[in-house]
Parts: C-alpha cells; sequence; structure tokens
C-alpha cells in the first residue's frame, strides 16, 4: 500500500471511530467516514497477541486491501482486525475486506458493467 494512502494521525483515527459506520465480518471490522480524500488505516489491538503477530496480521491486511484500492471510495476507513484473522488464510482475508466493501456499498461502480 502506497503511503499517500494511509491514515496517520490519532484525531482522524478517533474522528473515524466517533463517526464512521461499521460493518463487520468474521476476521474484521470495516469503519468508513466520508471524505474528499483516500487514506486507510489499520488496527490491531493487544488481545490478538504479541507484537510479531500484530504486525503479521496488520501486513496481511494491508496486502489484502491493496489490490482494491484503485476501485474504492474516496473516505476514511479503517480495517479493525478479529481474533479468526491470525489463523485465516489470504484468500479469506481478500474476501472479507471485498464483502465489507460492496456490503457497504464503497466500491466504485466499473466503466463495463452497468445496473440492470
Amino acid at each position: 500500500m502506497q503511503r499517500k494512502y494511509s491514515l496517520k494521525k490519532n484525531a482522524q483515527f478517533k474522528y473515524v471511530y466517533r463517526r464512521g459506520t461499521s460493518s463487520g465480518s468474521r476476521e474484521m471490522v470495516l469503519l468508513y467516514t466520508r471524505s474528499n480524500t483516500l487514506k486507510i488505516g489499520f488496527s490491531v489491538g493487544k488481545k490478538i497477541g504479541g507484537a510479531v503477530v500484530r504486525n503479521r496480521v496488520k501486513r496481511r491486511l494491508r496486502a489484502a486491501v491493496d489490490p482494491v484500492i484503485p476501485r474504492m471510495k474516496n473516505g476514511l476507513y479503517i480495517f479493525i482486525a478479529r481474533n479468526p484473522a491470525v489463523d485465516a488464510d489470504f484468500t479469506s482475508l481478500c474476501k472479507s475486506v471485498t464483502y465489507m466493501l460492496k456490503k457497504q456499498n464503497l466500491l466504485l461502480q466499473e466503466a463495463g458493467k452497468a445496473d440492470s
């Protein structure tokens, strides 16, 4: 994931936690707030495991989100990992990401496809 898409400031995280709408899957939760820019943050709590485990989960979440970034609508996103994300295989993480984005209607419509 490119650095320009990363949600960095604590104030931005607090804003999304306070104002964001959420949807969940087995492995993670997605919080979203409208904005003019696309920024994505990841949160992995201490209940998930030690630092090594948390960083591994965060890396895998970043890799799962990376392919869908060009299709995402502008806004502030936070992906919060749940315990099953530690043992989940990569394809299920990717499916969870796309499922939650579709569930909240946050993917841009592709030019070739028309709604019918």
